[in-house]
């Protein structure tokens, strides 16, 4: 052990990682994850898909721009810690309105840097992600490795999602039916490009039931993405089974897993999951080849969706993965990657626009 290290990071099989405190000093259980983007830390941090986890940022130097108010993802990010290589505490950008360390400390995450990113990354690429200890160095390690038993929380989405009904944006044009949203721990970019509709949007919690929606005349319905296991959320698959056909829906992420579960189709929890601004993505429609970021743990099984109505659209070229599904006849579609993407790549932004013209006035 380095005398000089003060934190520790301890995996569910027992391995440790030594390194550096930053930000919250709270002892933290966690999901440790990985992403391979190169930036977009902010987006990161304050995405609430990353709910409970503990993220592993392969690129070594972290915070060198700062943290500008216009790149939040939400008002409260819910990550439980961060993992890096570097942490830049002087950042040098004329947005720049703070420290990534101040933004930390102010939302109760914790951070560990100094520790060798690229073995840690390559543990969790081998054995499959599992729970976290980020904890003092000086705590027992069998102690503090029986943090892991416990089971973590599951219900990532309702602590994720807004808690009552609000209205984004009004739309100019009076007579155009709104825009209806189901927040599932959406992230601000969606909402900015789903305002390009020139619709009002308003925006629901993940458990409104599918009644309350139809109350608002909807001509159209998105799916956010958010955190956690798509099978917990039961009332979200309830109502998207209960408007299928009758509005267009449009699902990202989470909402691209509801809607599959929504059809009879099945969920499973991939290895370590997808995390990243690199992933190769091909429209199984045009050949064409997309390059999308992505953070997701669970994915669709591509047999299960044999007889539901549902056809697979994309496919991810690194592991054959579904990364889309559509049902023409009911409107309805989905891709498990992030066409709002903040900041890049922007190649899959005009599967808003597809959104955008099922719309009924």
């Amino acid at each position: 052990m380095n005398k000089d290290y003060d934190r520790k990071i301890i995996l569910e099989d027992g391995s440790v990682f030594e390194g550096y405190g930053f930000g919250s000093r709270e002892e933290k259980v966690a999901e440790i994850v990985f992403n391979t983007s190169m930036v977009g830390y902010q987006e990161i941090l304050s995405d609430r898909s990353y709910t409970d986890q503990a993220v592993v940022m392969t690129y070594p130097l972290i915070g060198n721009y700062g943290i500008c108010a216009d790149d939040y993802e939400s008002d409260s990010p819910m990550m439980s810690a961060m993992i890096v290589r570097e942490i830049c505490g002087q950042p040098s950008n004329f947005r720049s309105m703070g420290t990534l360390e101040e933004t930390m400390v102010r939302n109760n995450i914790a951070g560990v840097y100094g520790v060798d990113t690229r073995m840690l990354t390559r543990h969790i690429r081998n054995a499959g992600s599992m729970k976290a200890v980020i904890t003092d160095v000086a705590s027992d390690d069998e102690a503090a490795r029986a943090l892991t038993n416990k089971e973590l929380l599951t219900d990532q989405v309702n602590r994720a999602s807004c808690k009552e009904p609000y209205t984004f944006s009004r739309s100019g044009y009076s007579s155009c039916k709104p825009v209806v949203v189901i927040d599932c721990g959406i992230k601000k970019n969606i909402l900015n490009m789903l305002k390009r509709a020139d619709r009002t949007i308003e925006v629901v919690p993940w458990n409104t039931p599918s009644d309350k929606i139809l109350r608002y005349d909807p001509s159209g319905v998105f799916i956010s993405n958010g955190p956690g296991d798509p099978e917990s959320c039961k009332e979200t698959i309830e109502t998207i089974g209960n408007l299928k056909g009758s509005v267009p829906v449009f699902g990202i992420c989470l909402g691209h897993q509801i809607i599959s579960l929504a059809y009879g189709a099945k969920t499973y929890k991939l290895k370590f999951g997808h995390r990243g601004g690199n992933h190769p993505v091909k429209d199984l429609a045009t050949g064409k080849i997309e390059i999308t970021s992505q953070n997701h743990s669970y994915a669709v099984v591509p047999g299960s969706l044999s007889g539901t109505g549902l056809k697979v659209t994309h496919i991810n070229l690194l592991d054959d993965t579904v990364e889309g599904v559509e049902c023409a006849e009911d409107r309805v579609f989905s891709v498990q990657y992030h066409p709002e993407s903040a900041p890049g790549p922007c190649d899959s932004a005009y599967l808003f626009d597809k959104f955008f013209g099922m719309l009924s006035d």
